[in-house]
């Protein structure tokens, strides 16, 4: 029963960890990357659906964007949608390619973002502390139900904190990358 719940733990920190990594892919720097249009909607007869799915996102340049509609009337609401985004990107349309500037970054902006960043370790880190919370708890439980014992208790106590600091110490490690990266000119 230790052992599952361990185990359970571990796995949502994970998942944590990797929700994390996928917020600060969204957050942009000064170069392009596909994945920041990942989460950009758009009006597709009648339903909202991902920019991903209606069309084909490359790599112009380090600092440009591509995106290919694959049915031509597509393009005006594809624009649309990338423009009223809150990534504050302002695509041009090439006729039957919309060309995306990554702009330059603000020191201003940056310190921004960097602020963002943090708030997302923040938010990260009360997910990891509310998993050991919830993991103590079912502990003090199985003791309560004499499931096991109050040795067995303690030693899963720390194993699990020893899990929480694990997990603290990679989203410090991300946030610490991700400021380096939006501090970078």
């Amino acid at each position: 029963m230790i052992s599952e719940l361990k185990k359970n733990t571990e796995q949502k920190m994970q998942k944590s960890v990797e929700a994390l990594k996928t917020d600060l892919t969204k957050i942009r720097t000064g170069r392009a990357h596909t994945g920041l249009l990942d989460h950009v909607m758009v009006e597709y007869y009648g339903s909202m659906v991902p920019l991903n799915q209606v069309a084909n996102i490359t790599l112009i340049d380090a600092r440009t964007i591509g995106v290919q509609t694959w049915e031509k009337p597509m393009l005006p609401k594809v624009e649309k949608a990338i423009r009223d985004s809150d990534l504050g990107l302002n695509p041009s349309n090439m006729g039957e390619l919309l060309r995306v500037p990554m702009p330059a970054l603000t020191e201003e902006r940056r310190r921004d973002l960097t602020k963002v960043v943090r708030q997302e370790g923040e938010t990260a880190k009360i997910a990891i502390r509310n998993l050991r919370r919830d993991a103590n708890q079912h502990l003090k439980d199985a003791v309560k139900d004499k499931e096991i014992s109050e040795d067995d208790e303690r030693r899963a106590e720390e194993d699990v904190q020893k899990l929480t600091d694990k997990y603290v110490a990679e989203i410090d490690k991300l946030l610490a990358q991700k400021e380096q990266e939006l501090m970078q000119i």
